[in-house]
Order: structure tokens, then sequence, then C-alpha cells
């Protein structure tokens, strides 16, 4: 390359397109700046000219999002494109033969290049105008240009002013190029996307288990932009991304984002590429907040593991009932290959605290349910169910954690449309997924509280999470079951209770909401608690009152738990319409009768048989007359 040492001198260095074309000899490969940082000039030209030393070029770019290299232009020119991107304008061509897809993980391309297994004699990028002092940045993608650029014999910087000076290891000396082009085109700008409301709920959701002080990663997208508006009430959280967005930058100037807890490049938001609209490359010149690096850097699973609490939130396609999950296709995809996304969800395994959440409306846009008893012939999969956390729709959040399959395709069915649930069940019955006596009740599935959920700090800072019981809480049920003493079993149930098989808890956990309300209350990390306590309340079928009873794990007991959970029934009662409750109460169970009294209602006690009989009806006044 050519040894320039007056960096005043670089203008004489600036050529047209056409000189550089006539450059290239047949059988080079050529590099191509990735993303918004495409040097576009010189990708048209080259995909316009019909020069004669155009014949049997291979270009690489690692992710294809521009309009001058379509499937048309393939079809017509002498070359072939080389990509790890599968998606885009990418897909359709790599489906027709034009370009070649290189599977590999990410953080494994700065060594492809470094070992020259893929030999660049030419690299274009897209640079900045050079500072006082001769330096140009790379702009918005960084990947693997360093490297490309310390390979190949010949150089090009198209240089566009329109491009943000970045900060992080994006600077390039002026001298380190041997031809330069001033740049016709705009930087590829990317319109925000449109939110849907199913998406929208589909956000919420994920934002509910995201926790205070996560480390995030994020891509583009309708999900994304629901996203960062649903963690703006979120502190200090932290960006380790592959994409930075329009998103991501409101969410940074909302104050949600410090990265103080970030354990690499701590108070900045790290990220390889940038993709939105000419108002983010505008907030990203000079930005000190921000940080941009190669790709060995964004994309290393230890890298991203050394940041607690690291959450990969990825866009999913469909899943099946025992956690397979299948990725997007085509055109306006942008984490669509494994292996643009196995990397972080790799990070998030290693990271104290970490998981991975895979979010899908649970229909497409035909009205076909996203979530199958099968993927098998679904393409694009991600055939990692063991790392798979949890799956999010808009109908809620399925733990698949730890969970046997069983377990996965009880929770996955809650999270289905509830008009596939009944179809689902019976397929997983055939499947022998679930058991063959699996209780469903269909028509309950649009009956599902959803907005029952809140969360409450009792004494000694206990925070329990509170929400309607589920289906597939059985095995915590039964687990809660199995931690009461002797006693505590009698006074809940009236009988001294040695089991609790499938059969008996599977009838608990099903509830007809039309008829039953069942909250149960959770503490440890969202999505992934454990049941302490449960309250219901049974309508009774001839009058407009509810029978009431709940248990409260024995070592949650004193906290004020069970009284909290009493009057939370009475005010979801009241909104029902109901007028009342009634329970049944042995006169040793002291501590029940002691949190009736503070239910903030009348309670009257008539005493037959050995069993207090309380009526309480939702009306001003308290305390205990006993018949």
């Amino acid at each position: 390359m050519t040894d320039t040492t007056n960096i005043m001198d670089w203008e004489s260095r600036v050529v047209s397109p056409d000189k550089v074309i006539a450059k290239i000899e047949p059988g080079m490969c050529i590099f191509l700046g990735t993303g918004s940082a495409e040097p576009r000039t010189l990708v048209k030209h080259l995909m316009e000219s019909n020069a004669d030393n155009l014949q049997d070029l291979e270009l690489f770019q690692l992710l294809s999002f521009g309009e001058a290299i379509s499937l048309e232009k393939l079809q017509a020119q002498k070359f072939r494109l080389k990509t790890f991107f599968s998606g885009w304008v990418a897909k359709e061509a790599i489906t027709a033969g034009r370009v070649d897809l290189i599977p590999s993980r990410f953080s494994r391309l700065t060594q492809l290049v470094a070992a020259r297994r893929i030999p660049f004699d030419i690299a274009f990028v897209q640079i900045t105008p050079p500072n006082r002092h001769g330096y140009c940045s790379l702009g918005v993608a960084v990947d693997v240009a360093h490297l490309a650029m310390s390979q190949a014999d010949i150089v090009v910087g198209e240089i566009n002013p329109d491009m943000p000076v970045t900060c992080g290891n994006t600077f390039v000396s002026i001298n380190e190029f041997d031809m330069l082009v001033r740049s016709t085109e705009k930087p590829i700008y990317f319109q925000r996307w449109p939110v849907t409301d199913i998406y929208d709920r589909v956000a919420a959701n994920v934002a509910s288990v995201i926790e205070d002080g996560s480390c995030i990663a994020f891509t583009i997208g309708p999900l994304y932009e629901a996203l960062a508006c649903h963690l703006k009430n979120k502190k200090d959280l932290g960006i380790h991304t592959p994409v930075f967005s329009d998103a991501l930058m409101d969410l940074v100037n909302s104050g949600a984002v410090t990265n103080r807890f970030k354990e690499n490049f701590p108070g900045k938001s790290l990220a390889a590429y940038a993709m939105g609209t000419a108002k983010l490359m505008d907030w990203l010149n000079m930005n000190p907040l921000m940080e941009f690096q190669s790709l060995d850097k964004v994309f290393s699973p230890l890298r991203i593991g050394r940041n607690p609490r690291f959450v990969a939130v990825a866009n999913a396609r469909k899943v099946d009932l025992t956690g397979r999950i299948a990725l997007h296709v085509g055109k306006g995809n942008v984490t669509t290959d494994p292996a643009e996304i196995i990397d972080f969800v790799n990070g998030a395994e290693i990271s104290y605290g970490g998981y991975s959440i895979f979010a899908l409306p649970s229909r497409n846009l035909k009205g076909e349910s996203n979530i199958l008893i099968s993927i098998e012939d679904i393409p694009n999969q991600l055939n990692i169910r063991e790392s798979i956390d949890f799956v999010v729709t808009e109908n809620g959040v399925a733990n698949l954690n730890g969970r046997t399959i069983r377990e996965r395709a009880l929770a996955l069915i809650e999270v289905a449309h509830p008009d596939d649930r009944a179809r689902l069940v019976e397929e997983a019955k055939a499947h022998k997924i679930l058991y063959a006596d699996q209780l469903y009740m269909a028509e309950s599935a649009h009956l599902y509280p959803g907005h029952i959920s809140f969360k409450q700090t009792f004494k000694n800072n206990t925070t329990v999470r509170f929400r309607a019981i589920r289906p597939s809480d059985e095995e915590e049920m039964r687990r809660l079951f199995y931690r009461f003493s002797d006693e505590s079993v009698y006074y809940r149930y009236f009988t001294p209770l040695k089991t609790m098989p499938h059969s008996k808890m599977q009838e608990y956990v099903n509830v007809d909401y039309g008829k039953v309300m069942s909250i149960v209350g959770l503490v440890g990390d969202m999505g992934r608690g454990k049941i302490i306590a449960e309250a219901r309340y049974v309508k009774d079928p001839h009058r407009p009152y509810a029978d009431v009873a709940f248990v409260v794990d024995e070592n949650y007991q004193g906290l004020g738990i069970a009284t909290y959970m009493f009057r939370t029934l009475i005010r979801l009662a009241k909104e029902r319409g109901l007028q009342g409750f009634t329970a049944d109460v042995l006169p040793a169970n002291k501590e029940m009768m002691r949190v009736f009294q503070k239910g903030e209602v009348e309670v009257k006690a008539a005493l037959e048989y050995g069993v207090y009989h309380l009526t309480m009806p939702f009306k001003t006044g308290a305390g205990l007359d006993a018949g």
C-alpha cells in the first residue's frame, strides 16, 4: 500500500469511481463495508459497470442491507456475493443460488479473516472526511473492516460527510488508503418500524421479566421499538448489542441506561453496528456515551458473559411445544440466522443471572398459530432448546428453564392464542408430550385474568409477586403441598392427606375463571419464582357469595401475606359483583381466624360439629360475632 506521510495531500488521491473499477482484475475478492456504512457510490458503479475486467469476481459483505446489490444485479453480472447473513435481500438471492452463505458464528469471523481464509484483494469502506490530524472514522460499522484493510492490496475509502464520527475502535489514518472517492449517496437510513397493538403487548410482557441493572442486547424491528418504550421506567440498564437503533437512542435519552454495572466498557453502550434514521446518525456523532468495537469484542460469549444479568432478546418466528425455535426468513429481518444470535444466547448462559428471551406473537398475519406441536419442517431452526429460558407472546411469559418437556408444553400452550390451546393440548396428548388424562378447560381460555399482576413487600423486606394460577403451576403447587406440616394440611383440607398426585393437583390448578378466582404468591426472579402462597374463592351457585380459603408456606407465615391475599380477593370479588365470602375454619386454627378479622369485613361465625362456619358480607364494620 502507498506510504504517504503528508496527511494534507489526501485530496490528490481522490479519483472517480471508474478509475477504481479499472484497478479490478478478474478473479479478485472485494471486501465491501456493511449495513449503513456500505460504500454505496462504489457499489452502485460496480453493479452498473459493463467493464470487461469485471469477470469472475467475489464480493464479500458481512451484512447486506442495501438495494444496490439486488438479485437482479447479481443475475446480470459476472460475480458472486459471499455473506454471513441470511436475511434481507440476501435471503432470496441465496435461495436463487446467486449468493454463497458462509455458516459461521459471528464471534469467529475475526479469526477467519485474520487467518486469510477469505483473501481480500481490494477493500471498499465508507469513511468520514479526515480530521485535522488526518484520521477518519469508520462510522456505524466496525465489524472486521480494520483487518480487511490491513490485508487488501488496494484500499479504497469512500468519503461521506453524512456519516457520523463515532467513538471507539473506529478511527483509521487517511494514509491507509490508496485511493479515495467522494460519495454521491446518503448513508442507508432505516425508518422506524410501526408498532402494532400485538407487538406492544408482547414487548410489555418481555419488559416484565427484565430487571433493573440488566444488560440487554437489541436489534431493529417492531418488537424492539415497543420494548424500548416499556423499559424506560427501569433503572441502571446496560447495553451490549450487535446493532444500535433509534429505539435504543430513546432508551438512553430516557435515563434508564447508565451502563454502570457492565464489566465491558462500563459507562458506555457497546455495539458493532448502528442502523436507523438520520436523527440517530446525528445523535451518534462524537457521542461519548457510545462505543463501537469489532465483532470479536461485541460477539464474544466470554465478553458478553462478564456482564452480570445479561439478557438476550430475540424475535422468533415459530416455537414448538418442546422449546425449539424457528427464526425469521426473508427481506426485512435482521436477526435471522442462528449464527447471528447464538453468541448472545451463549453469553447469557455464562452471565451471572443472565437469560435469553424469545418473543413472538401467538399468531401470524394469516391467523395461524406460531406455537406448533413441532417445527421439524420449518426452516431456519435454532436447535438449542436447552438454552431457551423464556418464550413470550402477547398472552404471557412461558418459563422453560429447568422444566421437563411436559411442563414446557403446558407453559407454551398457556401463551398460545386462546383459540389454539385446545387443539395443542389434544395434539400434545397424541404425541405423548402431555399425560393422556391432562385436563383442559377450553371455555376458560379467554377468561384468564392476565391483568392480575402485582407485587408487594412485606416484613423482613420479603417481596412477593402475585398473579392468577395457571395449569403449568401444577408442579410448583405440588411442591408447596409437600412443604406443609400434617397440621397445616389438615387445617386446609380438613383431612389428613399424605399425597397430592397429578390426578388431584391438575384438577386444582385448572381453574374455571367464570366460577373460581385463584391467585398465587411467588418469590424469586420474575418468571422463575417459587410459589409460596395460594388463595382462592369459589362462587356459590345459588347466591352472590363465594367460599374462600388460602395457604401460605410455613417459612413465610407471620409476614402479613395471608391478610394481603384475603383483602385482594375481597377487592376482586367486589369487582365481579359478589356480596360476601363464606369459610369453614377449625377452632384450633387461630391464625386463620385472625386473618379473617383483619380483612376489614364483618365476620359472623357459627360453630357447628366442631367447625366454625364463617359468613363475611362486604360492608363496613369488622369484628367477630361468635354464635
